[in-house]
Parts: C-alpha cells; structure tokens; sequence
C-alpha cells in the first residue's frame, strides 16, 4: 500500500499545458450535465481518481496543479512550451467544478504562482521520501521517471493494468536509470515541451551514449571517443545546448513546501455536496453509489 498518491492535474494558469493533459487522459468524448454545460473531464478524472483509490488505498492523496511557467526556464529557452495550443473553452470551464469534487472528497489541492506542477510534484514527493512515505506519482509525463527510487513509483493513468514503475520498468523503457535520466533527456531534446536536443539523437542512441559514458559530463570529456566521427561532430557542436537542456529538464525537488505530505491526509467526504455535484452534473450511477453507501461518513469509492 503507497502512504501518498500525488496527482499530476495539468494547469490552470499555464493553460497549453493542462489542454494536452486533461485532453489526452479525460476529454476522449464529449458529453453535457443538465445545464448544458461540458463535463466529460470531470467524469474522467473522477474515474481516475477513484480507480488510484481502490487500487492502492492510499492514507494520503495530493492533486497538484500548474501555477505558470518556470520563470527560470524561460530566460534559458524563450521557446520553452510556446508551440502548445490554446485551451478550449467547453475543457477551461471544467477546471472549477473538478476543484469544487476534490474539496467535497476532502482530497488536498495544491497550485503555487509562478511553480510548474512537476517542480511541485517533486519537491513534494522528496519531502515525504525524507519523512518515511511510500509515494505513488500518477502522471504519463516521462520527466517523472528521474523520481523513481524505492519509496517513489509511477502508475500511468491510462494504463488499465495499475501497474507501478519501478526502476526496472523505467530501465526496461528507456535503457538507463533513473539517475540518468536527466542527462538521457538533454541528449534527445523533448519536442512535447519545445526543447530541441542534439540532432539525430534518439531515445536508443541516448540510451547508449549514457551505457558507455555513464553520464553527459562524462561523454563532453571524452568526446574523442565518441563513434562515428559523424555523431562526434553533432555532439561537439550541440554542447552548450546539452548543458542548458540539464537546467531545462531536471526537476525542482527542493522547493520549500508549506504543505507537508501530513497535510494531505483523505478526509471525510461531504455526502451533501457530492450528493448536490453528481446531480448537477448528471453522472447517475455516482449518485446511485453514493446513495447506495452506508451510512457514517466512511470513505466512498465508486
């Protein structure tokens, strides 16, 4: 049993960002509550919540979300995220009412100005690392993978199997370890944030650059070695590059936390309000479930 689930929920004030998250896990189809408004994202991510819940039956659970661009990214790479699509409207309006499900669940919501999520993510995940918590990130972002150690897994909110990566599954995917994975990025870029790695580099080629150098610092040191004399030239030229993309894609993990992992624990639900959401928005076999538990204020799982 993980101790704390730490939900990645895309953004709100880094809209690009939450689009493709919300989209690509909730927003698969479309569909209306009774004031005609859309609430396919608030089923899906109600769906997923609840499926982490009765899978891992967690004590605490954190959602956390964007709360803008890195400020510091942005002076390294003015380009950082800018090629991501505006927010659609029937997705922007859904953000309040998934605020309003997880304050009625007694869930913990966490955003900060001006801290992205992942950084959030980690800093908060270290912390509870520290305090003896066994931790569960569920998030598809492949920058999550630096986090995996043996109190921190992954669970991939669209894989049915609920299985949790370890570093094993993180080595099985990416052919280095999670300690690499840092330099493993900065040598292949990651177009899904607009950060352009070196040219004809990747995930393989990475992955055996970092087998036999072990590291980026290693393989700039030992540029003579580098085969063939094509990649060499690639690399040589892409190095500051390189180093940049180490600043880029290395996540934050000593922010300071005012919300301690022990702040997060699952509260009692508010039936009332829940009761009040679900018919709302429609969702009639929530309402039946909810109506259908026992009585007392125990936790509820549909």
């Amino acid at each position: 049993m993980f101790s704390l689930i730490i939900f990645y929920c895309g953004a709100i004030a880094d809209h690009r960002r939450s689009c493709l998250r919300l989209q690509g896990v909730f927003c698969n189809s479309f569909f209306e509550g009774g004031g005609g408004g859309a609430t396919n994202a608030i089923f899906g991510f109600i769906k997923i919540v609840e499926k982490l819940l009765k899978s891992l039956k967690p004590e605490y659970l954190a959602v956390v979300w964007d709360g803008g661009l890195s400020a510091e990214r942005l002076v390294l790479l003015p380009e950082y995220k800018a090629q991501r699509p505006a927010m659609p409207d029937d997705l922007r309006v859904q953000f309040d009412p998934i605020i309003d499900y997880l304050r009625a669940m007694g869930f913990c919501s966490l955003c900060r100005d001006g801290v992205e999520a992942d950084d959030y993510i980690a800093s908060l995940a270290r912390q509870a690392e520290r305090s003896g918590l066994a931790v569960v990130i569920a998030s598809a972002d492949k920058d999550f993978m630096q986090l995996v150690s043996p109190a921190i897994g992954l669970s991939n909110p669209n894989d049915k199997t609920n299985r949790i990566w370890t570093r094993v599954e993180v080595r099985e995917k990416t052919g280095v370890e999670p300690e690499q994975i840092v330099d493993w990025l900065s040598l292949m870029g990651d177009a899904v944030d607009n950060i352009p790695g070196v040219p004809g580099v990747g995930p393989k080629r990475a992955a055996e650059l970092l087998g036999q150098f072990g590291s980026v610092a290693g393989l700039l040191e030992r540029m003579g070695e580098v085969k063939p004399a094509g990649l060499r030239e690639r690399v040589t030229a892409a190095a500051a590059v390189i180093r940049r993309n180490l600043e880029m894609v290395r996540l934050r993990d000593d922010l300071p936390c005012e919300i301690v992992a022990s702040h997060c624990r699952i509260g009692v639900p508010a039936v009332d309000k829940l009761r009040e959401l679900y018919g709302r928005w429609e969702f009639k076999g929530m309402l039946a479930a909810l109506d259908a538990a026992a009585p007392g204020g125990q936790q509820i799982l549909i």
